[in-house]
């Protein structure tokens, strides 16, 4: 026992060596619980770590509006049925992009920023963030916003989804230390399986059953059904007084005082 004790003595010093500060080994795989009744679901922990650096799963001042956002990692040939319907109904969206769809569909970019919609960082190459370096994540996400901004008028982006939804404490610092805002969502169902599309009554129902106030709704542009389903959705979503925001007004909302919301 007496010579076992230096040993690990030693490993541990060793270790510490190595990595000197505490390495986080666990990342979050974004949730909530869902419910039926029209309120903003419950995010449980995950609340108090959203608001400690500032980033959005919904609205929650209670307002009747919602936001559209779609993750865009690929193109599957409905982004320009979708992008039409935005436009005539007069509805703005956010798109977070990846790399591969810059580089493959730079025209559908350069239109999302063209007709008002804001590009969002999906990052490069669609890793999880919380088991790469400061630096990787760094570069992935600069490397991104270099990339749209060879393709269109959008220099510069403030808003990230984090690919799969995976985060912890340490990637929301590191995203606010690069300037960027975590945007995660409150309603959204399985809807990127090309091959298991189950028709757009199925998507504008899981859209409107759980529906509420403050919404920010994360579809996948690569989904049939969310295409045809789209306008539907608009249509009712205005016929339940529900308005369209995009992710710059709910950003400019919790930076104004309340005395000047509304003037």
């Amino acid at each position: 026992m007496k010579k076992i004790i230096p040993a690990l003595i030693f490993l541990a010093f060793f270790l510490l060596l190595i990595h000197p500060f505490p390495i986080e080994v666990y990342g979050y795989g974004w949730g909530y619980k869902k419910n039926a009744n029209h309120q903003v679901p419950d995010v449980g922990k995950y609340q108090q770590v959203l608001e400690k650096y500032g980033a959005y799963y919904a609205d929650l001042s209670g307002d009747k509006v919602v936001y559209f956002t779609f993750d865009n990692g690929y193109e599957q040939g409905y982004t320009d049925e979708i992008l039409d319907v935005l436009k005539k109904e007069n509805v703005p969206a956010t798109f977070f992009v990846t790399g591969h769809y810059v580089e493959s569909s730079p025209d559908l970019v350069k239109r999302m920023v063209d007709e008002g919609h804001i590009i969002g960082n999906h990052s490069y190459h669609h890793p999880d963030f919380t088991v790469i370096s400061k630096e990787a994540m760094k570069k992935e996400l600069e490397d991104l916003e270099a990339a749209v901004a060879e393709v269109s008028d959008q220099k510069e982006i403030k808003f990230l989804r984090p690919p799969r939804g995976m985060f912890n404490e340490r990637t929301l610092q590191w995203a606010n230390e690069l300037g960027l805002i975590h945007v995660f969502w409150s309603l959204a169902f399985i809807d990127w399986e090309v091959n298991k599309q189950k028709g757009w009554h199925y998507a504008y129902e899981q859209i409107m059953t759980n529906i509420h106030p403050g919404a920010i709704i994360l579809l996948h542009a690569v989904s049939e059904d969310n295409a045809l389903a789209l306008e539907k959705v608009i249509h009712e979503l205005k016929k339940e007084g529900y308005k369209f925001g995009s992710l710059d007004d709910l950003l400019m909302k919790n930076l104004l005082p309340e005395s000047m919301l509304g003037m």
